[in-house]
């Protein structure tokens, strides 16, 4: 008996599995979590992007919600765009990323320009400024660092640092010429979440940048674009699609109040809408029937998507361990990102239930 489990024993080290492993129960990874200390809090904000909602949404009507928002203090903001360094990335291989580039990339032609820095100097340029940044910068310190955020393809956080120069300083010089000093201005106008939400709520919360978690490596050209968007379009032609169209319109008929703002936001972050969008959407897709599976190629795009933002979300946080990140999202990421990133020991997912009530 000794000798069979010393030779059971020594199997088990050689093949790296424990003797008992046939009766354990599957490895969890979010079933072991923190014991000590304060864990990373995240709270993702599921948004519809702004500018698709009717063109007489007025964006003054976010403050509700933006003071929402506050009260929970995060600590870092993220939102779904890419970051500088990604887009440069990208660049570099056209004959894949082309469409995305032109889709998703924030051009820093203009601040290379005005500062003669490409993406990767400007990038390491503002890691050292905010290495060495003191507790009450100067005007001229924070336009400094907002002309190398946007040579470095950071645009919102260039924003998060015009908002916190006082009126009169939100000038030229110090790296911006009046070609950015116009794109800044310009920024705060569009009808977008990164700058009307998130770069309001960080500047106001005295934060010095954003964090871009988006990712489109994924992306690549379908060798037959025609078919697979007609394929697909054909599995989202569903009652759950219906049923999406129906409600949007009722909560867009409403955006005329902050408290109706709110509402839509209660709306788009309820529990039920997650498996109402999956029916709609992926789940539609993942089983529609053509001959190339181009539903199947479509949910793997998005999968890998989601868990490379997912590990972008969860690589802000280490910087500074037990930090609250809110995450401001497109509406049908927020599921997955909550699902992909409460798998990590360090991390609490907070609901955006109590906030938004």
């Amino acid at each position: 008996m000794h000798r069979l489990l010393a030779i059971l024993s020594a199997v088990a080290v050689v093949c790296h599995v424990p003797a008992s492993a046939a009766a354990s129960p599957p490895f969890a990874p979010g079933a072991h979590k923190l014991q000590r200390g304060q864990p990373n809090e995240l709270m993702v904000l599921a948004t519809p992007h702004l500018r698709q909602l009717p063109a007489s949404f007025d964006p003054a009507t976010l403050s509700l919600l933006t003071d929402r928002l506050a009260q929970w203090q995060p600590q870092a903001v993220a939102i779904e765009a890419l970051s500088g360094a990604q887009c440069a990335f990208m660049r570099s291989y056209p004959q894949r990323y082309a469409d995305s580039i032109k889709s998703y990339c924030w051009d820093p032609a203009a601040a290379k320009a005005a500062t003669g820095l490409d993406v990767p100097e400007a990038t390491a340029q503002a890691g050292r400024l905010l290495a060495a940044w003191p507790a009450a910068p100067g005007p001229a310190q924070r336009r400094k660092l907002a002309s190398l955020f946007l040579a470095g393809g950071e645009p919102a956080s260039a924003l998060v640092q015009w908002l916190r120069l006082p009126g009169d300083e939100r000038r030229a010089g110090d790296g911006l010429d009046e070609n950015l000093v116009t794109i800044l201005t310009g920024l705060l106008q569009r009808s977008d979440e990164h700058y009307r939400i998130a770069a309001v709520l960080a500047a106001r919360l005295g934060h010095e940048r954003m964090y871009p978690m988006d990712d489109h490596t994924a992306d690549s050209p379908d060798a037959d674009p025609k078919a697979a968007g007609a394929a697909i379009a054909k599995a989202w032609d569903n009652r759950y699609t219906a049923a999406r169209i129906e409600r949007a319109k009722a909560l867009e008929s409403r955006l005329d109040t902050a408290a109706g703002v709110l509402s839509m936001y209660r709306a788009y972050n309820a529990p039920g809408t997650a498996e109402e969008t999956f029916r709609s959407d992926f789940g539609a897709a993942l089983e529609e029937p053509s001959p190339q599976r181009f539903g199947r190629g479509y949910v793997a795009y998005w999968e890998t998507r989601n868990l490379r933002m997912a590990s972008n979300i969860r690589d802000v946080m280490s910087a500074r361990p037990g930090m609250r990140v809110l995450v401001v999202v497109g509406a049908a990421h927020k599921a997955y990102l909550e699902a992909y990133l409460d798998q990590m020991h360090d991390v609490r997912i907070v609901a955006t239930d109590r906030l938004l009530r």
